[in-house]
């Protein structure tokens, strides 16, 4: 049975403008891979409502799990909640739950919470909390729409709180050989091993270093035995 599947949407003009390094989607695609779900496809799209919906809606009804990064805080550009409410016509408003988990966490530090902050429990009708233990701002899950923050701390945090309750399937493996040979040189036999190895992912990493031109070649797999036999035949291939 083929593993489930995921998408990830990044939201926020600062992606784009260049000002802020995603890192959500390098810890995602760690963690999904060794849950053995397997990542098909992100999207980096702006703050932009139209964007951030026909997104939501397109990978929804294409992948198993869709996970979001990004803008779920105070802020009046912070519109994500709002948006995944209208790719799936839900009602959003502040609700109970996540006012009174603001309510207790802002109490035991001594802020205020004002109507900056209750933003941050506006939460869809039909919606299920996603644990936030960083800041205490839930994220929450509509459908298959899995929408958390894009604060690296936070979102990893949520990350960890939300895996456990996916089931997955074969993990992803990966075999490393570095080769010094320049890719020209090693296309052909490449070629031949990724046809008779088919369900494996091979793939060619260029490097040139003090003048030496080589290549990490890696293979992927959810078989153990598989990789280790395409492994061997890498090495014999290129053995020096």
């Amino acid at each position: 049975m083929p593993n489930p599947t995921a998408a990830m949407i990044v939201i926020g003009d600062e992606i784009l403008s260049g000002r802020t390094r995603d890192a959500n989607m390098h810890h995602l695609a760690g963690e999904l891979a060794t849950a053995g779900i397997d990542l098909k496809e992100v999207r980096v799209v702006s703050d932009d409502p139209s964007a951030i919906t026909d997104a939501t809606r397109a990978l929804s009804e294409t992948y198993t799990h869709v996970f979001t990064s990004g803008g779920i805080g105070p802020t009046h550009d912070d519109i994500t909640a709002d948006c995944i409410a209208a790719a799936f016509n839900a009602h959003i408003d502040v609700r109970d739950d996540a006012r009174a988990i603001l309510e207790e966490y802002y109490q035991r530090t001594g802020t205020e919470l004002n109507e900056a902050r209750l933003r941050m429990a506006r939460i869809p009708d039909g919606a299920s909390l996603i644990d936030n233990p960083v800041s205490a701002a839930p994220g929450f899950k509509l459908e298959n729409v899995h929408v958390m923050a894009g604060v690296p701390t936070i979102f990893q945090a949520m990350v960890a709180s939300v895996l456990p309750t996916l089931t997955g399937g074969a993990p992803l493996l990966s075999q490393t050989l570095r080769i010094n040979r320049g890719e020209g040189d090693i296309a052909g036999p490449l070629a031949d091993l990724a046809s008779e190895f088919s369900d494996l992912s091979i793939g060619s990493y260029p490097f040139s270093q003090g003048g030496i031109f080589g290549a990490h070649i890696v293979i992927r797999g959810h078989d153990g035995a598989m990789l280790d036999a395409a492994m061997t035949k890498l090495s014999a291939m290129f053995s020096e």
